[in-house]
């Protein structure tokens, strides 16, 4: 059986069996694969790592969604209504946060064949979130986009591929004070930030230099078998603390919405 290696980090490699290759080609930016596979279904690389398979991606996609969208912006007690998608070419985010009452949905990906595939191979991922009004889509570089851009957003959310080749830009220290800039009072950023049992230092370097730009920055973990060792750390980050632990109640109110 051919069989998908992705090793990502010096010390541990994973291995997916292939039952089936449905698409092998390469972008202006990147390889891609889509394959079967016996347990996780239909299997999503780029450039050698697993991204996105049918069985297990609504974890990730829910959680860098939804735990931002109910907790911001918490000064305004209004739900949010301007979102900023960096990445997420699959859809899988922009479709969860559309289940929101929000006003309009901006997503910006560099990749145009990502999309193209997504929608060819997982129709279901976005399942038709990209044809949604509220969706406004960019095809570009987002470090241009949130350099040069004058409008803002509630919760601006990094759906990004790990740090190297063509989400490298999105992880610096320079993106991050235009997202800020970005930001309404109140709003939250979230984000993926590893692995953290490989990158124990990294994920505390991330938390401080999210917390010195925004104010406060928290980790979470999302559990996808698929990505290595089946855990996940994201990240929230917004002006303080507080901000990033809003009142039970209207948590209940929104999450009931």
């Amino acid at each position: 059986m051919k069989e998908l290696r992705e090793a990502i980090y010096r010390d541990h490699s994973q291995v997916l069996g292939i039952d089936a290759i449905l698409h092998c080609g390469r972008t202006q930016f990147q390889e891609v694969l889509v394959f079967e596979n016996h347990t996780f279904g239909r299997v999503l690389a780029l450039d050698g790592v697993v991204q996105l398979t049918r069985l297990d991606n609504h974890i990730y996609h829910e959680l860098i969604a939804h735990v931002p969208l109910t907790a911001a912006p918490l000064t305004a007690h209004r739900n949010a209504e301007d979102v900023l998608i960096i990445g997420g070419g699959d859809g899988g985010t922009l479709r969860e946060v559309l289940k929101h009452p929000i006003r309009r949905a901006v997503l910006a990906e560099l990749d145009r064949d990502v999309i193209e595939l997504s929608r060819r191979y997982f129709p279901e991922v976005s399942n038709g979130a990209f044809d949604d009004p509220r969706t406004d889509l960019v095809i570009g570089d987002a470090a241009t986009l949130v350099a040069t851009t004058a409008e803002t957003f509630d919760v601006i959310i990094i759906d990004s591929t790990d740090p190297v080749g063509p989400g490298e830009t999105l992880f610096s220290d320079t993106f991050y004070r235009h997202c800020r800039r970005l930001l309404r009072p109140g709003g939250l950023v979230a984000l993926q930030g590893g692995i953290p049992i490989f990158r124990a230092a990294q994920m505390v370097e991330l938390r401080n230099r999210l917390a010195g730009c925004f104010g406060a920055a928290r980790p979470f973990l999302a559990p996808v078998p698929t990505y290595a060792f089946g855990m996940l750390a994201l990240f929230v980050a917004g002006e303080a603390d507080q901000t990033l632990c809003p009142p039970i109640e209207l948590l209940r109110q929104r999450y009931a919405a």
